[in-house]
């Protein structure tokens, strides 16, 4: 078994990594896009993260890995009630993906061979209470991507198709990612995810050393490499539980509402989810960070994740959508 590189042990990236994080503190924010150069670690972050975060406990045999044998769905068919622990679920949608290895769809064997008219789970059952992973999402044909916001943003995959009517929780935090060179998402799809973040591979020499240096002793010693990171994984892991614990009680005042409003106001996103998304992840962020209520500068750091990809654009103004976030804060925000 490959062991996931430690998710403390990437270097740079600041943005993408605080992004995971926000998810994995409140994955109701509605998943992460990440846009920039291959081999810049996207993947790696996600198997990390995931990696780092503590195991789930689920039924044995439920194939939408439910915690309590009640959850699980009437169609799986358990043979037994036994709890177990495995590692939080990454899964991955390949390119060319048909819409019932998503969804699910009649198992053909078992309807040819006992004439049974049976469900065979797909992709969203298997993600279900993890992660579930889209390279080249911009090259995804768009009915899917559709299909996969709508289920992530309800929480349910519906199948009524072939005389089943199935449903079943799917609940899971969406991660893509793509080259813009290869072609942009529609600006409706854009707007459906929580938070968007551009990577770049790092210009600076020490930062690429640092990342050959860690690669290589992650991949010559690799049992070495995971202690000498373990403490800081686990340091962060009991950092994002402590935030999950807190977020509940974390304040907002009512000036915060009135200036996620108005940044949303002064960038002209369309719709409310622009700043419903600021809020939750400035609120992931102040439990994070331990503070008793969300501040302006929690709204700061996470606004250009919140409102970058939502920004209609502006054949007039040359500025890209993060130096327009940035003059609308300074606007509002002071």
């Amino acid at each position: 078994m490959i062991t996931a590189f430690p998710f403390s042990a990437i270097v740079g990236q600041a943005d993408m990594k605080r992004a995971m994080i926000l998810t994995a503190i409140d994955p109701g924010l509605g998943g992460v896009l990440v846009f920039g150069d291959r081999g810049t670690g996207k993947s790696t972050a996600v198997r990390a993260l995931a990696a780092l975060l503590p195991p789930i406990r689920q039924v044995a045999g439920c194939p939408v890995n439910s915690e309590r044998a009640e959850d699980c769905p009437d169609w799986a068919a358990l043979d037994s009630h036994e709890i177990t622990e495995r590692p939080t679920p990454v899964i991955d949608l390949p390119l060319g993906v048909t819409e019932d290895r998503v969804t699910g769809a009649l198992d053909i064997e078992r309807a040819l061979t006992r004439g049974e008219k049976a469900f065979e789970p797909g992709l969203l059952a298997r993600a279900n209470r993890g992660y579930l992973y889209v390279d080249e999402v911009n090259l995804l044909e768009d009915h899917i991507v559709d299909l996969l916001l709508d289920v992530a943003q309800s929480g349910t995959n519906i199948v009524e198709r072939e005389g089943l009517s199935v449903r079943h929780p799917a609940r899971f935090v969406l991660v893509g990612s793509g080259n813009p060179e290869e072609g942009e998402l529609r600006p409706q799809l854009l707007d459906r995810f929580g938070l968007s973040v551009e990577v770049r591979s790092p210009a600076d020499i020490e930062e690429r050393v640092e990342v050959i240096r860690r690669r290589h002793a992650y991949e010559t010693d690799t049992t070495a490499f995971m202690e000498r990171w373990g403490t800081e994984d686990a340091r962060e892991r009991d950092a994002i539980l402590a935030a999950r614990a807190a977020l509940a009680q974390t304040g907002t005042p009512e000036a915060i509402l009135t200036d996620c409003a108005r940044l949303s106001v002064a960038l002209g996103t369309d719709g409310l989810r622009g700043e419903l998304t600021l809020l939750r992840a400035a609120r992931a962020l102040a439990a994070y960070d331990g503070a008793a209520q969300v501040a302006p500068v929690h709204l700061r750091t996470v606004a250009p994740l919140a409102l970058s990809h939502r920004l209609r654009r502006d054949p007039l103004d040359e500025a890209g959508s993060g130096a327009r976030v940035a003059r609308a804060m300074a606007e509002v925000l002071g």
